[in-house]
C-alpha cells in the first residue's frame, strides 16, 4: 500500500508537506531565487535613494528636505527612513557608496589601460570624487558619533587602490618610483579644495599637471631592453 502524504495541522488548516520541504508548495531552489531577487530589488532602492540623495546634497547641501530626496528618487518619504532611519545613517551611506565606487574603479582602469594611463585616468576620477563630497563635508566633520569610522574607511578602500596603480605604473617606468599614495590623495585634495571657486575645469587641468611631474624622473624597468 503507497505511503500516505505527510500532513500538519496548523491554526485550524491542514496543510500538507510538499517533496521540497516547505508549506507554500515551492521548492527550496524557488525559495532561493525568490530570495535572491528580492535581496536584488532591494539593493536597487537603496541604490536609487543613494544615487538621488547624493545628487540633492551636491545641489542643496545636506540639509536639504526629505522628501526632495524622496521625490528625486521617485519614493516615499516613508521608504527614505526605512532604509536610513536618521539623516546620518543616509550621509553615511552615501559617502560609502562614492569611496567604494572610486576604489573599485582602480583595477577596472588597470585592466583597461596602460599603467600610466590607468594612474593617470584614477587621480581624474578621485578628483571628481572630492568635488562631489563638498556637499558632504560640513557634515563630516560635524563631530557627530555617526561619522567616527568614515576616516578609516577612506583610508582603507583608497590608499590601496592607488597605491596598486603607482606601483604597477613605477614598474613600468612611467613614474617615478619615490611617491606615495598618502601623497598624492592628499595632494589631489588640496588642488581641489583651493580650486573650488576657479571654475569646474581647473581642478582637472591642475591634476594632469599634478601627473606629469610625476613622470619627471620615472626610470625605464629594468626588463626593458636598452
Amino acid at each position: 500500500m503507497a505511503q500516505a502524504e505527510p500532513y500538519f495541522l496548523l491554526y485550524g488548516t491542514v496543510f500538507r508537506l510538499s517533496s521540497g520541504g516547505g508549506v507554500n508548495g515551492k521548492s527550496e531552489d524557488q525559495n532561493e531565487k525568490t530570495g535572491r531577487r528580492l535581496r536584488a530589488d532591494a539593493q536597487r532602492n537603496t541604490d536609487t535613494l543613494l544615487e538621488a540623495a547624493l545628487a540633492v546634497f551636491a545641489a542643496s547641501g545636506v540639509d536639504a528636505p526629505v522628501r526632495e530626496i524622496a521625490g528625486k528618487a521617485g519614493v516615499g518619504v516613508g521608504t527614505v527612513y526605512r532604509h536610513f532611519p536618521q539623516r546620518s545613517d543616509l550621509i553615511a551611506a552615501v559617502f560609502q557608496r562614492e569611496v567604494d565606487a572610486c576604489a573599485d574603479a582602480a583595477p577596472a582602469l588597470a585592466a583597461e589601460h596602460e599603467p600610466g594611463e590607468a594612474l593617470a585616468r584614477w587621480m581624474q576620477r578621485y578628483a571628481a570624487f572630492i568635488a562631489t563630497k563638498r556637499g558632504l563635508a560640513a557634515a563630516l566633520h560635524s563631530g557627530n558619533p555617526a561619522f567616527n569610522s568614515l576616516p578609516a574607511y577612506f583610508d582603507k578602500r583608497l590608499r590601496p587602490a592607488l597605491q596598486a596603480l603607482l606601483d604597477a605604473a613605477a614598474a613600468a617606468g612611467e613614474v617615478r618610483g619615490d611617491v606615495e599614495s598618502d601623497d598624492l590623495l592628499r595632494a589631489v585634495g588640496s588642488l581641489c579644495m583651493q580650486a573650488r571657486d576657479e571654475g569646474s575645469d581647473h581642478a582637472p587641468r591642475m591634476v594632469a599637471l599634478l601627473v606629469d611631474g610625476l613622470r619627471y624622473g620615472a626610470s625605464v624597468s629594468a626588463d626593458t631592453p636598452s
